[in-house]
């Protein structure tokens, strides 16, 4: 089968592998159909997470056909169009009772990390009862995709832990997909105001068609003034960083109002100061955190009845054997105005 493999930092191959087979019996072997690239395999690729060894096929995104089901896989068979959950869950250890699937004492976020991804014509889920999820008939399996990770990672991760409020005030520092995915999450508690804080004009654009009440182009280096003259000088109740980089983690801790929320939901390669000379006496909370996808039924629920149109986050379509080049095109955003590209690996039974 076809792959795409972590070679080492900076480095990538479209190659050629085995199929993958059933290691326990709780595996299933799916058939991907349709994946995508997410900025966290960017950050791989940077070298940024030391727990992703080369050789390792890459992506933790996508849904498919399951083509075996281990003999301990009850929920599943063979035929079964199935979404990928980026997290792998047991569901019997201490971290899955207490709904912290992302720290599984035996999964956690596997695919494209420990083990091989999604990214690929056919990947090994481990423990597929409670990793993947049936799809409705009839669903936009594109739209699903984005329910792999964007949208229960800027639902959970920005908006819950930001804890998001009726008539309250955000600012979301990132306008890139997961920030896109926080904006139109955010949406179902009513806050009185949203801020994106972006550089790219195109995409800041992209979100005041999604819903922002105003956007800040931090390029010109004000952007802290302007989010504070948009909130009267108070800041806002929860300031999201869907960045990963010291300068928009600092941004947030500017913005925050007393009392306020930060919610990181950026992956870090580096440290950030926390300053909290100024913000001990701030009454601040301050909230880090990995999706746990136990969002996903809900917002499936969400999309099938389009509440929700996540299928507007695809800008970009490509086939596996593209897949160097729809890297190129989603690392280069800003020229090519991507947000998320969806990769057709087949899936034809």
């Amino acid at each position: 089968m076809q792959a795409l493999v972590y070679q080492g930092p900076g480095r990538k191959a479209l190659e050629e592998r085995d199929r993958p087979g059933i290691q326990a019996s709780t595996d299933a072997i799916v058939r991907i159909t349709k994946t995508t690239i997410c900025g966290t395999d960017l950050h791989i690729l940077k070298g940024d997470v030391a727990t992703c060894k080369p050789g390792t096929v890459l992506g933790h995104e996508g849904v498919g056909i399951v083509e075996v089901a281990g003999p301990g896989v009850s929920t599943f068979k063979p035929g079964d169009r199935v979404l990928i959950s980026c997290i792998t869950a047991c569901g019997r250890c201490e971290a899955c009772r207490k709904g912290m699937y992302s720290h599984c004492a035996t999964g956690g976020w596997m695919l494209g990390n420990s083990i091989d991804g999604t990214q690929a014509e056919f990947v090994r889920v481990p423990y597929a009862d409670t990793s993947l999820y049936p799809i409705p008939a009839g669903a936009d399996e594109e739209a699903l995709v984005m329910l792999s990770d964007i949208l229960p990672t800027g639902f959970e991760c920005g908006v819950l832990n930001g804890k998001v409020k009726v008539g309250g005030s955000v600012a979301i520092v990132g306008s890139g997909p997961i920030g896109l995915a926080a904006l139109l999450t955010a949406q179902f508690y009513a806050p009185a105001e949203i801020i994106m804080v972006d550089v790219d004009d195109n995409r800041l654009a992209v979100a005041k068609r999604f819903g922002a009440t105003a956007t800040v182009n931090s390029s010109a280096g004000d952007a802290v003034a302007q989010v504070m003259k948009l909130t009267g000088g108070r800041g806002v109740d929860t300031s999201i960083e869907a960045v990963g980089i010291p300068v928009t983690f600092q941004l947030c801790q500017d913005v925050v109002a007393a009392g306020g929320t930060i919610a990181n939901v950026g992956v870090h390669g580096c440290k950030v100061d926390l300053d909290l000379a100024r913000l001990w006496s701030h009454n601040v909370t301050i909230t880090t955190g990995l999706v746990d996808t136990f969002s996903i039924p809900m917002l499936l629920k969400t999309v099938q009845s389009k509440r929700i149109d996540a299928a507007q986050l695809v800008t970009h379509r490509f086939k596996l054997h593209d897949i160097i080049t729809a890297y190129d095109t989603f690392s280069r955003a800003a020229e090519t105005k991507a947000l998320k590209v969806i990769i057709e690996a087949g899936g034809v039974l």
